[in-house]
């Protein structure tokens, strides 16, 4: 059973992708949702079986790199953290595949599109169970694959090819990182597998095991987690490696809502609850991932309330949720980072199918300036795209309500310079997260309409394929939090058993429970509240300060920054990119490629032997008696060598007569070059 949770979708995948032609559009949707939806409902029962019962499932099932000391085998391991992102992957992915049936219906290339859905699901869930770095990095490098395929899914879309290949490239930098932790792990530990990796760690995290790097100390657990960490920065989008993913909005909406909100982009977040027992013995690690994730909610959340395309908007709520999960684990509570994974899965993913329901009914205009007063037209898309609002804002009782406050509560609670700073920068990313959440719904839906007339004549509600997926996750984005909440952050819980560790010292969840003032959990509803008010003054209101304000300088000069997202696209493309640009033409290309190994490769051979075949052949004088005396010369010196070996061995060194033989060729070869 377990085996087949992960094998389904590759069969799937497999069917659609060799039998698409031949089974059709209706043929390979049903194959693929079904391959998927068995493998949810055996993810239930798996559920049952690890998390509820207690007993985690460890396959080994073959040997696959064995070498002296290195074993990486085949093996999958079931625990808590696991079947939570099983039952995430496979119901928001059958969701997902039961909802593009109907959206990609009128692409002829559709049967492809549920491959590479089918085979980005096996490699996520493949990241999940693997027992071991190595196959942990053959998922990660699975869905970084998938995703290059789907966001390059319309290829002859000019956009959609530049994304693909920046998701690709910004991709590699958190690979190598996550590559060179694993190497680490390899080095300090002597192997890739998990469980003998944590069970050792306590014992490495003492100051004298350490790296050398130039001819400076580092400590081996601090650097193994923050290469650890860059893997997860790369996959997760958090700032710095975030650019790709506002960028890879260009895919088909399905796939923004399976990839770039439910599952890929959350696996740095699951790795890094994964290896919580190596975190949990780096301070250090600790204090950079929180900055880093404060940062990222903070900036996200900041560019997202000035963007125009209703994708993107979603997109960087989707960056700045990440964030809260990132310092989540930075506090060290993993298993509340975990919960709000879960959590956000739901309701992102809802908002994104509902995004995808708007425009499949506009015609596929994603501006939300040329649209407006849909609320009349598609009031159960409406409906869905406010459950999902409100949940993301963390409004009372909703999913996201139940994760997101406990988070800023936690950071609270920490009473370091690190947990304050996050708590601020996560309670202000409160305040803006609501203001572009209600700018979405007025601008899309309650706003006087800006939209072309054809548009508003072809507009049209969700049909029943698209719907069902919708219901599902609204009920989701409602209850999932409150039903969880207990069994996965409730106080004593045993539910995660001994797959997260947390250090007594680290372990603040009773004390934000009940030593936290009112007034601190009173900040996120209260930003919020005035987050929605600020968002319904600005942009449904007539306003003459807020016009005003619009049109100065500094209005514009702020709208300038935010909308082209802090210039770091500018930035990286100015002083990175160019530098590279640069670099591989001169230096790597001329110098390297067309100089130094042409010359010394096979251009320059070729170049060295034709010369010498022509100054040898100049010695074929056709004399005999020429002949004769070069054999009589050359026989004599080498007897006298021989006779006198013993003798001229003291004096010559071989290598000379090789370096006089080498510069000879040279010089010849120099002066042809120069007289050509």
């Amino acid at each position: 059973m377990y085996l087949l949770i992960v094998t389904l979708p590759l069969l799937g995948s497999c069917v659609a992708g060799a039998f698409g032609r031949f089974l059709g559009l209706r043929g390979t949707a049903i194959v693929t949702t079904t391959c998927v939806s068995l493998s949810f409902i055996l993810s239930l029962i798996a559920f049952y079986e690890v998390a509820l019962g207690a007993s985690a499932c460890y396959i080994k099932i073959a040997p696959w790199i064995f070498s002296e000391m290195f074993d990486a085998s085949w093996g999958f391991f079931f625990d808590s953290p696991t079947v939570v992102m099983l039952i995430v992957v496979t119901f928001v992915s059958s969701l997902v595949h039961l909802y593009s049936i109907s959206y990609m219906s009128e692409d002829p290339h559709s049967p492809r599109f549920m491959c590479y859905l089918s085979i980005f699901t096996f490699f996520m869930l493949m990241l999940v169970t693997g027992d071991n770095f190595i196959q942990l990095f053959l998922g990660w490098e699975g869905v970084g694959l998938a995703s290059y395929l789907l966001i390059n899914f319309w290829f002859t879309r000019l956009q959609a090819n530049k994304a693909a290949i920046k998701a690709m490239l910004v991709n590699r930098v958190g690979d190598f990182g996550l590559a060179l932790g694993i190497m680490g792990c390899f080095t300090i530990f002597q192997t890739v597998d998990f469980s003998t990796i944590f069970a050792r760690a306590s014992a490495f995290s003492e100051p004298h095991h350490y790296f050398i790097f130039c001819n400076m100390k580092f400590h081996a657990i601090t650097v193994i987690c923050i290469l650890l960490f860059i893997g997860a920065v790369g996959k997760s989008a958090q700032i710095g490696l975030h650019t790709r993913l506002p960028d890879a909005m260009e895919e088909p909406t399905p796939v923004s809502a399976l990839i770039h909100a439910a599952t890929m982009v959350t696996a740095g977040v699951f790795m890094i609850a994964r290896c919580s027992p190596l975190f949990e013995y780096s301070p250090t690690a600790l204090i950079v991932i929180t900055f880093v994730g404060a940062m990222t909610s903070f900036f996200a959340a900041t560019t997202g309330i000035l963007q125009n395309d209703l994708k993107r908007v979603i997109a960087y709520s989707t960056c700045s949720q990440l964030g809260y999960m990132i310092f989540a684990c930075g506090i060290s509570n993993y298993s509340v980072s975990v919960f709000h994974l879960m959590n956000h899965a739901f309701f992102k993913a809802l908002l994104f199918l509902s995004a995808g329901s708007v425009i499949h009914a506009m015609s596929d205009e994603q501006d939300m300036r040329k649209m407006g007063g849909l609320a009349s037209l598609l009031p159960f898309t409406y409906a869905m795209m406010l459950i999902g609002s409100l949940s993301l804002i963390g409004f009372p009782f909703c999913t996201g309500f139940y994760s997101k406050d406990v988070i800023l509560e936690l950071a609270y609670t920490k009473y370091t310079i690190s947990g304050n700073f996050a708590f601020w920068l996560g309670s202000v990313s409160v305040f803006f997260t609501s203001y572009y959440s209600f700018r979405l719904l007025f601008l899309t839906f309650l706003a006087p309409t800006n939209s072309f007339k054809r548009d508003i004549l072809r507009c049209h509600d969700a049909p029943i394929l698209m719907a069902i997926p919708l219901i599902f996750l609204a009920f989701g984005s409602i209850f999932v939090g409150y039903v969880a909440k207990d069994m996965m952050i409730g106080l004593g819980t045993n539910f995660w058993a001994n797959s997260l560790l947390i250090l007594p010292k680290n372990e603040i969840i009773a004390e934000s429970e009940f030593a936290t003032p009112t007034i601190i959990k009173l900040i996120p509803i209260l930003f919020s509240t005035l987050g929605a008010f600020m968002a319904y003054n600005i942009n449904f209101v007539a306003n003459p300060l807020i016009f005003a304000l619009k049109t100065s300088t500094l209005g514009n000069r702020l709208y300038c920054f935010l909308n082209k997202r802090w210039f770091f696209d500018k930035i990286f493309n100015d002083f990175l990119v160019r530098f590279f640009l640069r670099f591989g033409y001169e230096v790597s290309f001329k110098i390297l490629d067309k100089g130094a190994i042409e010359i010394l490769g096979p251009y320059g051979i070729s170049y060295t032997f034709r010369k010498l075949a022509k100054q040898i052949s100049k010695l074929q004088s056709g004399f005999v008696y020429h002949y004769a005396f070069v054999m009589l010369i050359g026989s004599t010196i080498f007897i006298t060598i021989i006779g006198l070996w013993d003798f001229i061995s003291f004096w010559v060194d071989n290598r000379l007569y090789f370096i006089y033989i080498v510069s000879f060729l040279f010089i010849h070869f120099e002066k042809d070059i120069s007289t050509n």
